[in-house]
């Protein structure tokens, strides 16, 4: 029998969570060493612009917007472990690719933006294929305490990943950093190869995959409350994507604050996420549903509103200890509600169909994110970055209205939305037989 690893004796989600949440962790490290290793090597190797620079940002994110649908039905349509493997091994091929054309001196820009497009197509995969397979990992009156140790996992890499990326940079190469991150994904695949789950393999469905993929989205647009998680994540999403792209420029233009400054401040600011997630299920036991994720769209928002009030006047030090406030409130609250939404909805949804809503949700999330860019941008260059802010930042605080306004409102614990709890909500719920 295989021996259990330390890490797998530490919790009572059993031995395969261990695992699992073992890729999760190196997986998480490893995307954030490429957050700094990926733009410093076009910039130090191939001598991007900022512009292009910018677009590798796009060849990163466009995949999720573009194949994030039709993924979710072949993740629906296959086993979820081993796609997720070949996920890792795939994206360990392609990021050592980068590193030997480096090395070698053939790597061009438009080279590097095709591989970092095929390196973002196989983490939509990875993306919404853990979420889809955690559920056949944990028991379903797991899956909080699950979300929540994966959400603060994810979190503590936002807080050491950029420094020890970084540190990588400086004292080897960002080819070198990339080498690196080609080993954490190596070290994902192995850790989810000593899973022992057994999938069944899903039943054909006979459809085309056109048909597949607008029953997930129908799944969605029926289900009462997954609309209102889609909503919340939508909005928050497009104001919160338009605050944050003109607080980069706000904080150096306006704020006097170095790329040191807002990075230090970042770093220590997303502590919060971590405890937030932490904290979940503690938090969802005792408040409830409805009240803490109306209590979470408030702090998340308010924190954002704060931004605007920051004077170039203060004292460097004092902008950014109150930007690491702002941001330890912020991802404290984004956090524990991200803990608690992909819970229900992990809940809600029919197994088979859970690649095709993770699919959606991801779809709609990032598009809104894309939308926040572009029209943040604009507000900024019309009116200025500090009223930009002021604006973004209150739109935020339409998620409270949203959320009090929705189902969920009334909802105490996540398993009442379960529908495999009462066949009635099932059929009200998901629908005809093809959800």
């Amino acid at each position: 029998m295989t021996t259990s690893s330390p890490i797998c004796k530490r919790h009572a989600l059993g031995r395969d969570f261990g695992w699992f949440w073992t890729a999760q962790a190196t997986s998480a490290v490893g995307a954030q060493i490429s957050e700094m290793a990926v733009p410093l090597l076009a910039v130090a190797t191939l001598h991007a612009s900022a512009g292009q620079v910018g677009l590798l940002g796009v060849a990163r994110w466009a995949p999720f917007v573009l194949l994030a649908l039709p993924l979710g039905v072949l993740l629906d349509r296959h086993r979820r472990r081993p796609l997720l493997v070949v996920a890792d091994l795939a994206r360990a091929v392609v990021t050592l690719a980068i590193v030997l054309l480096a090395v070698d001196g053939t790597l061009t820009l438009p080279l590097f933006l095709v591989l970092v497009t095929v390196l973002g197509s196989f983490t939509v995969v990875f993306d919404v294929g853990y979420q889809s397979f955690l559920p056949s990992v944990v028991p379903r009156d797991g899956l909080e305490r699950a979300n929540g140790r994966l959400q603060a996992t994810a979190s503590a890499a936002q807080v050491g990943g950029p420094g020890l990326g970084g540190f990588l940079v400086q004292a080897l190469s960002a080819p070198a950093a990339l080498l690196v991150h080609a080993l954490t994904y190596l070290a994902s695949a192995a850790a989810l190869l000593r899973t022992r789950v057994v999938e069944a393999q899903p039943a054909p469905s006979g459809r085309s995959v056109f048909r597949d993929l607008t029953d997930g989205l129908g799944l969605v647009r029926r289900d009462r409350y997954l609309v209102s998680l889609a909503g919340f994540a939508g909005i928050y999403n497009l104001f919160g994507q338009w605050v944050m792209v003109l607080l980069t420029v706000h904080a150096v233009r306006e704020l006097g604050l170095t790329a040191g400054h807002l990075g230090l401040a970042l770093s220590l600011g997303a502590t919060g996420a971590v405890v937030g997630a932490a904290l979940a299920p503690t938090c969802l036991r005792r408040l409830g549903v409805g009240r803490l994720l109306i209590a979470c769209a408030a702090v998340e928002s308010a924190a954002l509103c704060a931004l605007p009030l920051l004077d170039s006047s203060w004292p460097v030090w004092a902008v950014v200890a109150s930007l690491v406030v702002v941001f330890m409130a912020n991802g404290a609250g984004t956090s524990m509600s991200s803990v608690v939404a992909l819970s229900l909805r992990q809940l809600r949804t029919p197994d088979h169909m859970l690649g095709r809503v993770n699919a959606t949700m991801r779809w709609l999330s990032y598009g809104t994110i894309a939308v926040g860019a572009g029209i943040g941008g604009l507000v900024g260059e019309t009116v200025g970055t500090r009223a930009g802010i002021a604006l973004g930042a209150a739109g935020t605080l339409a998620t409270v209205a949203w959320v009090a306004a929705s189902p969920l409102r009334s909802v105490t614990s996540p398993h009442e939305i379960d529908p495999r709890q009462d066949s009635a909500v099932e059929r009200q719920g998901a629908g005809p037989a093809t959800a």
